[in-house]
């Protein structure tokens, strides 16, 4: 599709990752789902491809790309109907190794950024807590120095990645007495790290392809240069990188049900009832027509927030309104291509069952819609609406 936003070298990222999932990705994915995982040597393979590291500086062998190499990927990996495999690469990709990009020494980064980007090593973001949710300054998780080093001390649950993950980014609280925002840091935790183990694997709705876990740290002895940017400023760091994550949870959900709508509308063009097709009734060719609107305003939106992220704007309002608006749509889209669907939406292992069950978490994960519209109501200025 055309568009003032991409440019001839996007295209050819979109036909390589349509290509790759078609060929490497729908034939396996229901076997992936009865695993609970993805096969490493998937993401090896897209590792080879350069998949993994578009947005990685080009000194340390990545493409040197910006958000919008993001949007490309992640509405085609959402495009696979196979939302716990999006989940996988997208954390890895755009959601935790941005920490170390961003945050991250120069030894850190040679030391850890080839094995990321070729995928041997895979990635997490450990922030979100039993008792905190959405609200990050409330952390718990303590980090203390201990020596030359530190020992970290606290839990994490719904970690995506947090059962395989070989490097965790993980925020701890390291001063007490600052106030919520201000005493937290970003640490840098391998798998073997003594005193860190996975409590428990999480059983989900959805993403059954994913993993996703509680996270335990108990006098987990830390070496010096595991801290990840400068201390106590983690929240600023996590702040940052949201925009990032929201963006790509919305265009994820494009991929999602701009698929799902192309399924719906082979299935009633074929399906015969009543004396001929479902598309010879006017409700469900309006409804859907009516969808398809909201889809392409949708995708509109998610475009122009990664072009202004590309330009160095402010766009914190644009990626909250993209967030807010995809996690409500995609679930209004699955809900209608079910019900078109009739018997058959409600099958297991058809991909619109699987779908609809996997895209109930875009208005939770990433910062639940009802959040997402306050960051937007805060940046309301009735002198600036167009």
């Amino acid at each position: 599709m055309e568009s003032p936003y991409f440019t001839e070298e996007h295209a050819m990222i979109r036909e390589q990752v349509r290509k790759f999932i078609d060929r490497e990705v729908r034939p396996h994915g229901e076997a992936w789902e009865a695993e609970g995982k993805v096969p490493r040597e998937v993401l090896r393979k897209m590792g080879d491809l350069g998949l993994l590291s578009m947005r990685h500086p080009e000194k340390y062998g990545g493409a040197g790309l910006d958000a919008r190499a993001s949007v490309v990927l992640a509405e085609e990996l959402g495009r696979s109907t196979f939302g716990g495999f999006a989940a996988t690469v997208a954390v890895h990709t755009d959601m935790a190794t941005p920490h170390l990009i961003h945050a991250g020494s120069e030894a850190q980064k040679e030391r850890y950024l080839p094995d990321i980007a070729a995928g041997r090593k895979i990635t997490a973001v450990a922030v979100t807590e039993p008792d905190g949710g959405s609200d990050v300054a409330r952390l718990r998780t303590k980090a203390v120095r201990d020596g030359d080093g530190w020992l970290l001390n606290g839990a994490k649950t719904f970690i995506t990645n947090g059962v395989h993950a070989d490097l965790l980014f993980v925020a701890a609280r390291t001063d007490p007495d600052a106030k919520r925002s201000r005493g937290i840091s970003m640490f840098i935790v391998e798998k073997d790290a003594p005193g860190f183990r996975v409590a428990k694997q999480l059983k989900k709705t959805g993403w059954h392809c994913s993993d996703t876990a509680e996270l335990v740290f108990e006098d987990c002895r830390l070496p010096a240069d595991a801290l990840l940017g400068e201390e106590n400023a983690g929240f600023y760091a996590i702040m940052r990188n949201f925009q990032n994550e929201r963006m790509v949870i919305g265009a994820t959900c494009t991929g999602e049900a701009t698929e799902a709508l192309a399924i719906t509308l082979r299935y009633v063009r074929e399906r015969q009832a009543f004396g001929g097709p479902l598309w010879e009734m006017q409700t469900i060719r309006q409804r859907l027509a009516a969808l398809a609107g909201q889809v392409e305003a949708g995708r509109r939106l998610v475009h122009h927030a990664a072009w202004l992220d590309s330009q160095g704007r402010d766009c914190v309002k644009e990626m909250s309104m993209v967030k807010a608006y995809w996690g409500e749509l995609v679930n209004r889209v699955l809900y209608d291509c079910v019900q078109f669907h009739g018997g058959m939406g409600y099958i297991s292992e058809t991909a619109i069952e699987r779908m609809a069950r996997d895209t109930r978490v875009n208005s939770i994960g990433g910062g639940a819609t009802e959040v997402m519209l306050e960051e937007v109501a805060k940046r309301l200025d009735p002198d600036m609406m167009m």
